[in-house]
């Protein structure tokens, strides 16, 4: 007598071989400005319409630079970006030399639940090229709604989070982890295909 076993069980446990979409950028990918981050992407870039997760395990380690490529190409475009809570002022100097247009860059100051619904709210709103966003706390229920909201507002998401949280399931299409000794990124998940084994070296170093 044959067993019936869910589908996703065998995914998750890598039983079956997923096939894993071309790497280039396509309408549902952007291009993050890193090649090497790019080649190992499903499509080639940052999952457009969807959140991406970014965990760090302390702040200033190289994760504005992975971003900064994919803000410079927004802002020149016209773009809106939208920082809520960044535990830092910008530095206009840096930015600047990064290729930002600061005219397209807005900031905004809240905390904790006020926070989450303000970044919630840029990205529903269709009106913002990105929206990134700094969470010490967020359940599951937060991140989805996010995850929601960006697909409702065809924006790009990027939620920074401590390295802890890696543990804990999140419904982000990407979630990325920057480490800072030896400079590199880790894949932790990627919608369309599996994670790779081995981390990417950081282009920005």
């Amino acid at each position: 007598m044959s067993s019936v076993v869910a589908l996703d069980r065998l995914l998750d446990a890598r039983r079956v071989w997923r096939g894993q979409a071309v790497s280039s950028p396509s309408a549902s990918n952007l291009a993050t400005g890193h090649a090497p981050l790019d080649a190992v992407l499903p499509g080639g870039g940052w999952p457009v319409a969807a959140l991406s997760e970014i965990l760090t395990a302390a702040a200033g380690i190289g994760e504005l630079q992975l971003l900064w490529p994919t803000i410079a190409r927004l802002t020149a475009s016209g773009e809106r970006v939208v920082l809520v809570s960044p535990p830092h002022l910008p530095y206009p100097q840096a930015w600047l030399k990064a290729g930002v247009e600061l005219g397209h860059l807005s900031i905004i100051q809240a905390k904790g639940r006020d926070a989450l619904w303000a970044a919630e709210q840029c990205l529903r709103s269709g009106s913002c090229g990105a929206v990134l966003c700094w969470l010490r706390q967020a359940d599951d229920r937060s991140l989805r709604r996010l995850q929601v909201a960006a697909g409702t507002g065809q924006t790009l998401a990027f939620a920074y989070r401590p390295l802890e949280e890696s543990m804990s399931p999140s419904p982000a299409a990407l979630r990325l982890v920057v480490e800072s000794q030896p400079a590199q990124i880790r894949v932790l998940k990627c919608r369309g295909g599996l994670a790779p084994a081995h981390p990417i070296a950081a282009s920005w170093h």
